[in-house]
């Protein structure tokens, strides 16, 4: 459901839209493609007297990056179509490329952080990639989707997995006690209160990403 409506009188002055599009690639490799464009609600005055119109983005850049099944970027590309220095805010985009090396799901935010602090980088491209831990973790959703299907079959033969879908324990709706759990991942569930160990959680788990 929306949100309720305001109950003071307001303007609006700023936008700032996120998009990701994520695509299985021919290689066995997936690309996520993240997009961040910031907009204001009114006219104001640039160096040199030019107006920048409402609605006309102030920052619109673009990254793209390359992963393994085991979230390991391989590839990293930035682009920018607008930015209030231009040519001096995009002259950094071919340092993103040092992000090749980085594991979505392991210390991810952390290495852009250290990597592209302050004058190292661009606050909005970094900023941009720090949701692409979790849209990577939905882009593997029909592998996970597979795997739990496995797991199922498995337990109808009485044999319990070696290792818990990383997703269990990563939000309140799926605990090892929730009744989201019972239903889902019934193996997996356990009841309140209870001593039993859960299970151990699959390596690279989302809450990991820093």
């Amino acid at each position: 459901m929306p949100l309720p409506p305001s109950p003071v009188a307001r303007e609006h002055v700023h936008t700032r839209s996120m998009r990701v599009n994520a695509y299985a690639r021919d290689d066995g490799q997936w690309d996520l493609e993240a997009e961040l464009i910031d907009v204001k609600g009114y006219d104001f005055p640039k160096s040199g007297g030019a107006i920048h119109k409402a609605g006309q983005p102030v920052h619109h850049m673009h990254l793209r990056l390359t992963i393994t099944e085991d979230f390991t970027i391989t590839d990293a590309v930035a682009a920018y179509d607008a930015a209030p220095y231009n040519e001096y805010c995009s002259s950094i985009a071919p340092d993103y490329k040092d992000m090749v090396g980085m594991n979505l799901l392991r210390g991810f935010r952390q290495a852009v952080k250290a990597r592209f602090a302050r004058t190292e980088g661009c606050t909005h491209l970094s900023e941009l990639s720090y949701i692409l831990p979790t849209a990577a973790v939905q882009t593997m959703a029909g592998r996970r989707r597979k795997q739990a299907e496995s797991d199922a079959s498995q337990a109808e033969q009485g044999d319990k997995p070696a290792r818990r879908p990383f997703h269990i324990e990563g939000c309140h709706a799926l605990r090892v006690d929730s009744p989201m759990t019972l239903k889902f991942y019934p193996q997996w569930y356990v009841k309140p209160g209870s001593d039993t160990e859960p299970g151990t959680t699959e390596p690279g788990g989302a809450t990991s990403a820093g």
